[in-house]
């Protein structure tokens, strides 16, 4: 027992970004929960990448939305950072790890958002659409799923980098949000961290081990 949970506080605290971040969204979560409906709506608006907000505090809320969990459900996450973002960050180290997800969550947003302003401009969506509630770390997360394809050997990349396409590819073709084309936008970008992974290709760790699905 006592191995196992020194083994835990050793993954832990490897990853000091990811478990920090989950931490936040902890109390954030837990914060929302205290909140009537009306206002935690209100409260997230102001923290949103929409329009409106990007158009008036563009830096503020990039860094906002990413701390809050709309919905408030905060333990699927605890899986999700552990088998993806914590690997990330080992394999990685934390500056560039941090940079794929700044990456990842910033120019996809812009992209989400650029193309559903031309939509509003062009009459395909409504005006109300620039006050869109959107919060969430799924963008970065998306990032790192795909960063990780060159963490792992082939021939499992090829087909790990497979499922991670038909993950976000597929609701990409038969949903055709804003949300959706934001997610795959995000996959491309964390294939493109290509350049910050090239010096990283073999584990620091020969324990550690590789996540070969979603999870």
């Amino acid at each position: 027992m006592s191995r196992a949970l020194r083994a835990v506080r050793s993954y832990i605290a490897r990853a000091p970004g990811t478990y920090i971040w989950l931490t936040i969204l902890f109390l954030t979560t837990v914060a929302l929960h205290h909140m009537s409906p009306e206002f935690e709506e209100q409260f997230l608006r102001q923290r949103s990448t929409n329009i409106h907000e990007l158009s008036s505090n563009p830096v503020r809320v990039l860094i906002a939305s990413a701390m809050w969990i709309d919905g408030g459900r905060w333990l699927p996450y605890v899986a999700l950072y552990t088998v993806f973002h914590a690997p990330a960050e080992h394999w990685l180290g934390t500056a560039r790890w941090l940079a794929v997800c700044a990456a990842a969550h910033v120019l996809a947003t812009l992209a989400s958002e650029g193309a559903l302003l031309w939509a509003i401009q062009h009459d395909m969506a409504p005006h109300s659409a620039v006050n869109t509630l959107d919060v969430g770390v799924s963008y970065a997360l998306a990032g790192v799923v795909a960063v990780l394809t060159y963490r792992i050997p082939p021939p499992w990349r090829y087909g790990y980098l497979v499922v991670v396409l038909a993950v976000y590819g597929v609701p990409l073709v038969t949903g055709r949000t804003f949300t959706d084309l934001g997610h795959f936008t995000s996959v491309l970008i964390g294939l493109a961290c290509h350049p910050l992974v090239r010096s990283r290709g073999k584990p620091r760790n020969p324990k550690e081990t590789l996540p070969t699905s979603r999870g």
